[in-house]
């Protein structure tokens, strides 16, 4: 056998709107794989990259990659011909898990609960309420918190759009309580996090410092914290995720285990040393090198 130092090419910023949560992630990663005694060449993934990659010829791909077209399945259908073993999940994972309405069609189907919820035009979103408020308004295949609006209860209109937001939106019924989330690495569910911001979780409380507080593990009763866990895994398999995986929930704690929703998972969750997949694994004993390792020892491609 090859006493070879394995090449590693992260994978990160990219085409979409969570290009700087890409930035973050790949070099926080890359870092984390160089300390972890790997040869490691950072690829920012442009249109150019199927050359980029031919000239490296890494042994494992590291996808930090967040947003459309790192996310989606399209990069990785891209590894898949090339032949390139990568981390996180595959082509039909990454797609379903992308597309928030049928990312939750699996997860009903998996006896997890979610929120009602429905597909709209961005003309029907503006001109008049789709649904009974309160409700949240997203795109179906971004995440970050990228493009969302709120509309309260007693709202006066519907919600305010900007000139970028999409032809279809997905409409959900607002789920109050605490926002809680777990990350799952191969067939484990890590643990729960209790995400604190003074307002709704959006993209400046995620990225932003000081924008929320994370209580790992949360302070909940056992059977809720049991229950994310279960959820947690449930999901992931749903989509078929393999790799880290998050999903985030939210639970009202006067309705106790009924009030426990599942919003959505994502197969690329944020991987700097303080993101909240990073934390959880941490908290349970495995460092930020420790899972990068992890992960490209994990790798491989779905063929």
């Amino acid at each position: 056998m090859s006493s070879r130092t394995p090449r590693i090419a992260v994978l990160k910023g990219g085409l979409s709107a969570e290009r700087e949560v890409s930035l973050a992630s790949g070099a926080a990663c890359a870092e984390a794989l160089r300390q972890a005694g790997y040869a490691v060449t950072e690829i920012d993934a442009g249109r150019d990259l199927p050359a980029r990659l031919a000239d490296v010829a890494p042994d494992v791909a590291f996808n930090a990659l967040h947003g459309r077209w790192g996310e989606d399945g399209c990069v990785q259908g891209l590894l898949e011909l090339m032949a390139i073993p990568y981390t996180h999940s595959g082509v039909l994972a990454s797609a379903l898990a992308m597309d928030k309405a049928r990312a939750k069609t699996a997860f009903a189907a998996a006896g997890v609960p979610v929120a009602e919820s429905l597909l709209a035009s961005r003309e029907a979103v503006a001109s008049g309420h789709p649904m009974a408020p309160p409700y949240v308004v997203k795109p179906y295949n971004e995440g970050s918190s990228v493009g969302v609006h709120i509309v309260a209860e007693g709202a006066n209109g519907p919600a305010r759009l900007g000139p970028d937001a999409p032809e279809t939106l997905m409409v959900e019924a607002f789920v109050p309580g605490r926002e809680l989330t777990v990350a799952v690495m191969g067939d484990r569910a890590l643990t729960v996090t209790d995400i604190v911001s003074a307002g709704w979780y959006d993209y400046h409380a995620k990225y932003s410092p000081g924008g929320s507080r994370h209580v790992c593990p949360a302070e909940l009763p056992a059977e809720v914290f049991d229950a994310c866990l279960d959820i947690a895994l449930k999901t992931h398999r749903a989509v078929g995720a393999r790799g880290v995986s998050r999903t985030d929930l939210r639970w009202d704690e006067a309705r106790g285990l009924d009030g426990l929703i599942a919003l959505e998972i994502n197969t690329q969750p944020g991987m700097t040393g303080t993101s909240l997949a990073p934390e959880q694994a941490a908290s349970v004993g495995v460092d930020f090198p420790a899972l990068c390792r992890w992960m490209v020892e994990d790798a491989s491609c779905d063929r």
